[in-house]
């Protein structure tokens, strides 16, 4: 009888139903050193949960918090910082040092690799391009699929 009743107290523990007397007949049992041969593999699991329920935290937690003040400062110098770069960019952004030579000869530069790019580019969508035609030939093959019902064509009409 009482192995009936912990097989029936592993079911409702395997589905969190149990209470905490129920558990608690449960880490008796299997605490004994006779279990029942087809519930041995409960034993370690028990024998651990009643282990680790007798831990405890033995190390000084520290309830003083450190002082926020160097983050405060490290702030405050950040947004000082900030603010003296935009005034030093804004400052040499003023002084136009290339000439409009130099300016063109880099447009051309640009234009020219990206040219580059697009007729790389064109070459890789040509090799795929045969996805269109087998995409117009699925449309073509759907319409094949009507002569299985004569039925629907004949009263679509």
């Amino acid at each position: 009888m009482v192995l009936n009743n912990i097989e029936k107290l592993l079911e409702k523990y395997d589905n969190g139903e149990t209470t905490l007397q129920e558990e608690q007949q449960l880490k008796n049992y299997f605490s004994q050193e006779t279990v029942a041969p087809h519930l041995e593999m409960y034993k370690p699991m028990f024998a651990y949960f009643s282990k680790s329920s007798k831990e405890q935290f033995t190390k000084q937690v520290p309830l003083k918090t450190k002082s926020s003040l160097y983050y405060k400062w490290l702030s405050v110098a950040a947004v000082g910082v900030l603010i003296f770069g935009f005034f030093y960019n804004s400052s040499i952004n003023n002084t136009d040092e290339y000439t409009q030579t130099e300016k063109e000869l880099a447009y051309q530069q640009v234009k020219e690799s990206l040219h580059f790019v697009s007729k790389q580019l064109n070459k890789g969508t040509e090799k795929v391009s045969y996805l269109g035609i087998i995409n117009t030939a699925g449309t073509q093959v759907d319409y094949l699929k009507e002569f299985n019902h004569p039925l629907r064509r004949i009263f679509k009409n």
